[in-house]
């Protein structure tokens, strides 16, 4: 069975790999690990954006990039989206401790949604698979994964990133699956890849 898989990078990070040990995640292992051996890869998709570097991280960026090209050298496309970082003002969780509401830098990815949904269809109607694998436990995914079961007849799963159980998406898709520790700590990227550039390595501090 032909199978692309659709990466929501954003909430795969946060739902799964954020202050763990295997933020160095081989997605073609995890995918080939938790899927059927029915599932024949035929592509992965990575949806992310672009961090911004910070005064209390100015080397985040240059780690993505390592983390994009490793992606690279496993064949995964990379569609970006983009982040918004701006003042806000907030509540604040103590409002007793002092000012009720203080300022923030809110920072937030756009369009990995839109981007998904987009190419999943997309891909349907050309008929570049037979099955899509959606890993996100985003819930505003339901309406892609429905139009991509019942008006293209694919097989569609899903394969949750979060700790928590999402029922949208479990009803909406063909067969649904948790992402577990297990699953990470043997789908792991070598510590050093060579691609067509030469020769680099998994950052220090990951």
């Amino acid at each position: 069975m032909r199978t692309i898989v659709y990466v929501d990078g954003f909430n795969l990070y946060y739902g799964a790999l954020k202050g763990t040990p295997y933020r160095w995640l081989d997605i073609l292992a995890l995918a080939k690990k938790i899927l059927s051996a029915r599932n024949r890869i035929i592509g992965v998709k990575y949806f992310t954006a672009r961090v911004l570097p910070r005064s209390d991280n100015p080397g985040q960026p240059l780690r993505q990039e390592i983390y994009l090209r490793a992606l690279r050298s496993l064949g995964a496309k990379c569609i970006f989206g983009r982040y918004l970082s701006h003042e806000v003002m907030m509540r604040a969780a103590d409002p007793t401790a002092g000012p009720p509401f203080v300022r923030v830098i809110k920072t937030e990815e756009k369009g990995s949604d839109v981007n998904i949904a987009a190419h999943m269809l997309l891909d349907a109607f050309r008929n570049e698979y037979d099955c899509a694998v959606l890993v996100s436990g985003d819930s505003d995914l339901k309406t892609p994964v429905e139009m991509v079961r019942h008006d293209f007849s694919k097989t569609v799963g899903v394969i949750n990133p979060q700790k928590m159980d999402c029922k949208v998406l479990r009803c909406a898709a063909s067969f649904y699956k948790r992402i577990r520790p297990s699953d990470l700590a043997v789908s792991l990227l070598p510590e050093s890849i060579t691609d067509s550039a030469g020769t680099f390595h998994k950052p220090n501090t990951w």
